[in-house]
């Protein structure tokens, strides 16, 4: 049995089985608008800011690059 899905870009419908190699897309078209949607920013996780005091480790100084 396989399930119909929604492509998420362009609301096609996708059969979810091997045999569509783009799932959850119906086409690398779709697949790359969404990545570059990501990529551009338009798409983001929500979440709280991080405070200055968030018990995370600084990070180290960047090394001077140095001509071998």
């Amino acid at each position: 049995m396989s399930i119909i899905v929604s492509c998420p870009t362009c609301r096609q419908p996708v059969c979810w089985s091997p045999a569509a190699p783009f799932r959850p897309f119906c086409s690398e078209r779709c697949r790359l608008i969404d990545l570059g949607e990501w990529a551009a920013g338009s798409y983001a996780i929500p979440a709280e800011p991080a405070s200055q005091d968030d018990g995370a480790l600084p990070l180290p100084p960047a090394r001077p690059e140095t001509d071998a």
